[in-house]
């Protein structure tokens, strides 16, 4: 009785699915985006058009394509294919697949593909269950996870993988996926719904089908046409996918930094803004700009750093959301003041040569002559001191076997002029 109802409830579930469920393509041919993965004579479309898919991590965020590509691996390989979630299944459940894969090899020649979702999800213990059969060949796994692979992975797992990036879908292949959805809905869509459902969806084909369905319903419910206030309704606030404590973490306090260093003060407030939206500590970002003051402006502009640490006591004493515009300031001075790496390369210089040297003992004159008997060992004999006497500023300090190296060299940017 329960398989007849599972039969009927399959028969039925086209009709309630969500849309973005109906439309997921089952060939390649009908795949949108990420060209760089799949184009036309890429590895992956051979190996998919040739049954030959490899062990493969496809990573990406929501919406990007990582489940409809297994989709596609299993609707053209002719071994078996079997599914888990990681956020679900157990060391149990990955024996289960495995001893049924031997069977099937054994029996009748045919290989396994697994697809996991959410790879990341898996704990070292249910990996480590995985890897004997990955490493024989007896199963071809496809994992699909939201999280850089790199950091959440096993590593013997990764060695026997490859790894596919996907990105954000573009506007205009999102447009493609909305033209489609209201070819599917017989909904009438004008361009410019069409480009703003695309705009609204943040580079996620689910999300824009999700968004057109929605607004596409609300408007039929009225009785009306397709507005744009249907859709900016459906859309409502997209959610920002920020993981603060793995990849986007370091992805967007580099683009952050980088765009500073570069003069872009528009892309950095926009990754400033990315960061404290998706939750970043406040805290973390003052102390990068913090760094960032002397190391890419340093002599330049001396006064970056005096506004990038009263940006950080700003955040310790007014605190978020008050504190985001102390930020924005030090992210505007900074990225607009001159620059110059003369102190990280003054600094990383003098150290190379401690690494090499040791500590090498200052010359005699420099040395501490306050206390009884430091004259006696020659402590301070010969020191000129410059206020009294101008002849000082030109002594060379350095130890005797690095006499007239040379760290410090003025960039002649801003104020480094020496």
């Amino acid at each position: 009785m329960s398989d007849l109802f599972a039969d009927a409830a399959r028969e039925r579930l086209p009709g309630v699915a969500p849309l973005a469920l109906r439309l997921r393509p089952e060939h390649l041919e009908d795949f949108i985006g990420q060209r760089q993965v799949v184009g036309a004579g890429s590895a992956l479309a051979r190996a998919i058009a040739e049954d030959r898919v490899a062990s493969s991590v496809f990573y990406g965020p929501p919406g990007s394509g990582k489940t409809t590509l297994a989709r596609i691996v299993a609707a053209t390989t002719g071994s078996a294919f079997e599914e888990l979630s990681a956020v679900s299944a157990s060391v149990a459940d990955v024996r289960a697949v495995i001893a049924r894969a031997t069977e099937r090899l054994g029996t009748g020649g045919q290989r396994t593909i697994l697809f996991l979702d959410e790879i990341h999800r898996f704990n070292k213990a249910q990996q480590d269950a995985l890897l004997p059969a990955v490493e024989t060949g007896l199963l071809v796994l496809i994992g699909a996870t939201t999280e850089n692979p790199y950091f959440e992975v096993n590593s013997a797992l990764l060695s026997r993988a490859q790894i596919y990036e996907l990105e954000p879908l573009s506007v205009e292949d999102l447009a493609v996926v909305v033209r489609r959805g209201a070819s599917e809905l017989e909904a009438e869509v004008p361009e410019e719904l069409t480009a703003l459902i695309a705009r609204k969806a943040g580079g996620d084909a689910r999300a824009a089908l999700n968004t057109l369905e929605l607004a596409w319903q609300t408007a039929q419910a009225e009785g009306t046409a397709l507005e744009g206030r249907h859709v900016e309704d459906a859309a409502r606030r997209r959610p920002v996918v920020y993981d603060k404590g793995g990849d986007a973490h370091y992805d967007f306090i580099s683009a952050f930094i980088k765009a500073i260093r570069g003069s872009d003060p528009d892309a950095a407030l926009y990754y400033l803004a990315a960061m404290l939206e998706g939750g970043e500590d406040a805290r973390y970002i003052a102390r990068r700009l913090i760094v960032h003051a002397s190391e890419d402006i340093g002599m330049a502009d001396s006064h970056a750093l005096l506004v990038a640490v009263a940006a950080a006591h700003a955040v310790e004493h007014v605190g978020l959301p008050e504190a985001r515009l102390n930020l924005a300031h030090a992210t505007i001075y900074l990225a607009r003041a001159p620059k110059s790496n003369s102190v990280i390369t003054a600094i990383g210089a003098a150290t190379r040569d401690v690494s090499e040297h040791g500590a090498l003992r200052p010359p005699k004159p420099l040395r501490d002559a306050h206390y009884r008997g430091a004259k006696k060992l020659g402590h301070g004999e010969g020191y000129v001191y410059p206020p009294n006497d101008p002849s000082g500023y030109e002594v060379d300090n350095l130890p005797d076997e690095l006499k007239g190296t040379t760290y410090y060299e003025p960039s002649g940017s801003g104020e480094d002029t020496g």
